[in-house]
């Protein structure tokens, strides 16, 4: 038999639920910052990697150029020309890609839909509006 000495009273079971709840919440964000902290290491790693690549791309299309119009100069072309019309090739590129890029920004638009449902959130709050989408039936005479 046990005696009521023994016996936890509900204010020490509830201090030692609440104190055991603390630890657990505290060692789970521990364990997040921890995840985290590897996380994001790995992803600055990752783009400082990428960054570095790209860099590097840069240079390469920079010597590809050069050695394209280089190129040209073998066909018996004078050199500023042989430049000249590289430069015009990337300018011309250059020229394709805005438009289609504007013709893809003319193609935005407002999301009419959204913005008329967020319209009807007021009126449909106050007391005794019908349900958005329902259609209020005339009463007969």
């Amino acid at each position: 038999m046990s005696t009521p000495a023994d016996e936890p009273t509900i204010g020490r079971l509830v201090a030692d639920v609440t104190r055991d709840l603390s630890s657990i919440v505290q060692h789970e964000i521990a364990l997040a910052k921890s995840e985290l902290r590897i996380s994001v290491k790995a992803g600055g790693i990752g783009a400082a990697l990428v960054a570095a690549a790209a860099f590097l791309l840069l240079l390469v299309l920079i010597l590809a150029s050069v050695t394209i119009a280089y190129f040209l100069t073998m066909t018996g072309l004078h050199p500023a020309w042989a430049f000249l019309i590289v430069t015009a090739f990337y300018l011309l590129l250059a020229v394709v890609l805005l438009l289609v890029a504007w013709g893809r920004f003319k193609k935005i638009r407002a999301p009419e839909k959204t913005i008329g449902a967020a319209k009807q959130i007021p009126s449909a709050l106050k007391p005794g509006a019908p349900a958005p989408g329902s259609r209020v039936k005339p009463v007969a005479r």
